[in-house]
């Protein structure tokens, strides 16, 4: 009869354990955007290998201040996204998670799940500059070698 105790005791906290979980990773507390240019995007973890990034937020080009929003990515792709645009304003899409127990979800409460690469640059509200497209250098053809003398 103990034994039929402890497993069903055993098993309601496993299962408490588990709606906690599918809640907590369900539900966000908040959502929003966030622009600015990802300067940097890491693999982490010894076990639970997530990607790692922050984000450089400038409120007025030219200031010396810069803010800094740390972020988790989940997604592989999203994480191809983000190192594809590194450099390049972006607008991340993030939810914000709270209630996780440990860092192995992510060192941050902050999950991307989208990005959007800006093609211009906000300088005050209402004037942007286009960014100029990224050209390859146009290479000359090497001049065909001169045949030896005979």
């Amino acid at each position: 009869m103990t034994f039929k105790r402890l497993f069903l005791a055993l098993l309601i906290l496993v299962l408490l354990v588990a709606a906690y979980f599918a809640v907590v990773l369900n539900w966000s507390y908040s959502s929003g955007e966030r622009a600015g240019w990802v300067q940097k995007l890491s693999d982490k973890g010894w076990i639970c290998k997530t990607w790692e990034g922050e984000l450089a937020l400038v409120s007025l080009p030219g200031t010396a201040t810069v803010e800094k929003f740390y972020f988790t990515v989940h997604d592989d792709e999203t994480a191809a996204q983000l190192a594809k645009a590194m450099g390049k304003r972006v607008s991340l899409h993030y939810e914000q998670k709270v209630g996780l127990p440990t860092t192995c979800f992510g060192d941050t409460r902050y999950f991307v799940t989208k990005v959007t690469v800006s093609d211009d640059v906000s300088i005050a509200p209402g004037v942007t500059v286009p960014q100029a497209p990224v050209v390859a250098p146009v290479v000359a053809p090497a001049a065909p070698a001169a045949s030896p003398a005979r």
